[in-house]
């Protein structure tokens, strides 16, 4: 979809950003001045519902839907992205998929959905990204987990793709250097899993050191910080309430 209405002003893309955090994080951008470029897959209604927030605000915004487990679909992404008047100035990789399953009984198919979007679309959108940003610089952030510090059995797949990005993140920042940075975000206790019961959620919020769950807008706050923050790259911002700690 081109680009709804205004100038041209920098061009921010959020994968996954119909709902969770991806959402917050559109709405965080839009609030900041940049047009905001709004990835979905299977959230049709609630990319076009962001998308009006985001226009009722007086920002512009585009709709790009595309399956980040499908190299075609993103280099497809990333072609419309290149024709938009608005330069890309950030992207965001915030789309993934929290797969339960130990290494036990996880099945193969399990493992190579959870590797293709949460590790290897990320490589992709940056590469793709670092194209469009190599001549006028850009920043890139990778949306990790502060669970890659712990060892969480149940999440065995998701564990290791959330690992890897941290360490893409690095590679990532030394490759493409100086013009680009990239950094990442790693959130804690901020939004319980959908299927999760409150009772189980309130009792991993109790263990915190401080005794309460996180915003969206906490993430928010440290994406746009890393944006903000011209001498910081390959590095991973903690924001999790003391939840490695314990």
């Amino acid at each position: 979809m081109p680009v709804i209405a205004g100038d041209e002003p920098p061009f921010a893309l959020v994968t996954g950003a119909a709902r969770r955090l991806g959402r917050a994080i559109a709405l965080g951008l839009a609030g900041e001045g940049f047009a905001i470029g709004l990835h979905y897959h299977h959230s049709p209604d609630q990319a076009r519902q962001t998308a009006q927030e985001i226009l009722a605000a007086g920002v512009p915004v585009s709709l790009y839907q595309a399956d980040l487990a499908d190299p075609t679909q993103i280099e497809a992404m990333f072609d419309e992205v290149g024709r938009n008047p608005a330069p890309l100035k950030v992207l965001v990789n915030s789309a993934a998929v929290m797969t339960r399953g130990n290494l036990r009984d996880l099945s193969v198919s399990e493992w190579d959905t959870t590797m293709a979007l949460n590790l290897r679309a990320p490589w992709l959108c940056a590469r793709h990204a670092a194209r469009l940003m190599q001549h006028s610089g850009g920043v890139i952030i990778n949306i990790s987990d502060s669970g890659t510090r712990k060892t969480w059995t149940g999440y065995s797949a998701y564990i290791i793709s959330k690992t890897g990005l941290e360490v893409l993140t690095r590679l990532l920042a030394r490759t493409l250097a100086p013009e680009i940075r990239v950094n990442a975000v790693a959130p804690g206790l901020i939004l319980p899993p959908e299927e999760m019961p409150a009772e189980d959620w309130q009792r991993l919020v109790k263990r915190l050191p401080v005794e309460k769950a996180g915003n969206p807008g906490d993430i928010v706050s440290a994406v746009l910080f890393l944006i903000r923050s011209n001498y910081l790259t390959g590095q991973t911002i903690v924001v999790d309430g003391g939840y490695q700690l314990i």
